[in-house]
């Protein structure tokens, strides 16, 4: 499975949108660690699905809309073919809420643009 990074500067424009996705989504259930500047030291959660643009969440504590987020997820060798895991720290904003799916689940889902990127190189 190849996953590709780019780098996304876009400018929002006037008119009603559907479906502002871009690029393939890959439904991966990934590790991920958020900055949360509002409460203080991180949040985990979990990936729903990762593109080269954005990234959706599932994610117990809720993040507001407009707000920017940086958060480090962790790619498997099995997804990027590395020898070893490939961090990957981005910065983004939340573009999109969701309600809890369920009566019993308490995690919200989140969608954030990712902004930009940096790879974690560990001596």
């Amino acid at each position: 499975m190849e996953l590709a990074f780019a780098r996304r500067n876009g400018q929002e424009r006037g008119g009603h949108v559907a479906d502002a996705r871009t690029g393939k989504r890959f439904p991966l259930e990934l590790p991920i660690k958020i900055q949360n500047s509002e409460q203080g030291g991180q949040l985990a959660a979990m990936t729903g699905n990762l593109s080269a643009a954005g990234v959706y969440i599932k994610a117990g504590a809720g993040l507001e809309v407009g707000s920017n987020v940086e958060f480090e997820i962790t790619l498997p060798p099995e997804v990027t073919g590395a020898k070893e895991n490939v961090v990957v720290q981005c910065r983004g904003r939340v573009v999109r809420t969701d309600e809890p799916a369920g009566s019993g689940e308490e995690s919200r889902g989140v969608a954030c643009v990712i902004d930009s990127y940096d790879f974690v190189r560990h001596s």
